[in-house]
């Protein structure tokens, strides 16, 4: 079968690929022609265009490289048509993966969306859309599958893929690590800026600036290899916080705590058991959008599944250096504070359910395909 796969993000990339070996299992004759990153290349397969060409992070940002944007999305929709693949798989991005899905559906290509976009928070208007052109929803948090049956839609519920990348882990001993990468004996707080440059040019330069107030402990920053070491070097000013990349997980493992930016970051953290601060901040006009656009009372994926305040938000204008002090010294030194989040990461992993959604997707798409073919 021919699998045409759209990720245009990190995290998109790695559950993509983890897809991508679950379909090999049970597909043995897949083929793949893909717009993503590095771990899906690793499976094999046509790449057509890398993420990082693709992420422009918000209104801002898109108004910029509108003409690039659209510019993607002719070539992709003509890429799709000239390969005539047996489906077409759409991991989340959903501003430029919606507009793909409505053009394949009018064109007879069989849609399946694995983590959905999250209507939920903004944009509901969007449902009618993924109601009339997708064929499958594969959906990664169980809130969703509600949420879809106020819109007379039936969802798979999969579990989160991050299970799956996380329960296989290997973290090798801390000595081991800190000898790897010239660290010191000191404890380590994780700083995870973002993948995208615009994100980590507003979020690092926050972070570091608390960096002088816990010189008992040692900061690693978990670089994104799309970025390359120049892009930090920048804004680091001869500090001695190290840059490693491709160890997120280890990192965040071994720290005692870690500053993360929104996103699917915060999940993982709180999964590999790492108590954190949430940070985030964007410009001005996105900010406000957003403000006036989402319906949401928590930003961080962790307080969104468990509808409760497990992790602190620190958002835009709270986002500075008093404020991200203190909520690091207080999960660093407060042991009931530090010990009511871990807590609560247990229970989050306990709605999360097993591992396994990987194996499950791949089994709904390869058999929306079969059912296709008749």
């Amino acid at each position: 079968m021919k699998y045409y796969l759209i990720a245009g993000e990190a995290s998109g990339d790695l559950h993509a690929s983890n897809l991508m070996k679950a379909i090999r299992q049970i597909d043995a004759y897949a083929e793949f022609r893909f717009w993503g990153g590095d771990l899906m290349q690793e499976q094999g397969g046509e790449p057509v265009k890398h993420y990082r060409d693709l992420a422009f992070m918000g209104i801002a940002e898109v108004l910029v490289n509108i003409k690039t944007i659209i510019g993607n999305l002719s070539f992709c929709k003509n890429d799709v048509v000239s390969w005539n693949p047996d489906v077409l798989v759409l991991v989340d991005y959903p501003g430029f993966n919606l507009r793909i899905a409505k053009f394949a559906h009018k064109k007879g290509v069989k849609v399946a969306y694995y983590i959905s976009p999250k209507v939920w928070a903004w944009k509901k208007g969007r449902v009618k859309t993924i109601k009339k052109v997708v064929d499958k929803m594969l959906v990664i948090f169980p809130f969703e599958t509600e949420f879809y049956k106020g819109y007379q839609m039936n969802v798979d519920f999969v579990g989160n893929p991050l299970l799956d990348s996380l329960k296989d882990e290997e973290y090798v001993p801390k000595e081991s690590f800190c000898n790897k990468f010239n660290l010191s004996d000191k404890p380590i707080i994780a700083l995870l800026p973002g993948s995208r440059k615009q994100e980590v040019s507003r979020m690092l330069s926050v972070m570091l600036q608390v960096v002088p107030k816990f010189s008992e402990y040692q900061f690693v920053i978990a670089g994104v290899p799309s970025l390359g070491m120049e892009f930090y070097t920048k804004y680091l000013n001869g500090s001695s916080v190290k840059v490693i990349f491709q160890q997120t997980h280890q990192i965040v493992h071994h720290a005692e705590a870690a500053l993360v930016t929104s996103g699917t970051a915060t999940l993982e953290t709180a999964l590999i058991g790492t108590p954190q601060v949430v940070c985030y901040k964007t410009s001005a006009i996105t900010y406000r959008a957003a403000r006036m656009l989402v319906k949401i009372k928590y930003i961080s994926l962790v307080n969104l599944i468990m509808d409760e305040l497990v992790v602190k938000e620190l958002i835009q204008n709270d986002l500075n250096v008093q404020e991200l002090s203190y909520e690091l010294n207080m999960i660093l030194n407060d042991n009931a504070y530090r010990n009511k989040q871990l807590s609560d990461y247990n229970q989050l992993r306990q709605l999360l359910g097993n591992s396994g959604a990987s194996a499950k997707a791949a089994e709904a798409i390869f058999k929306l395909i079969k059912e296709n073919k008749g």
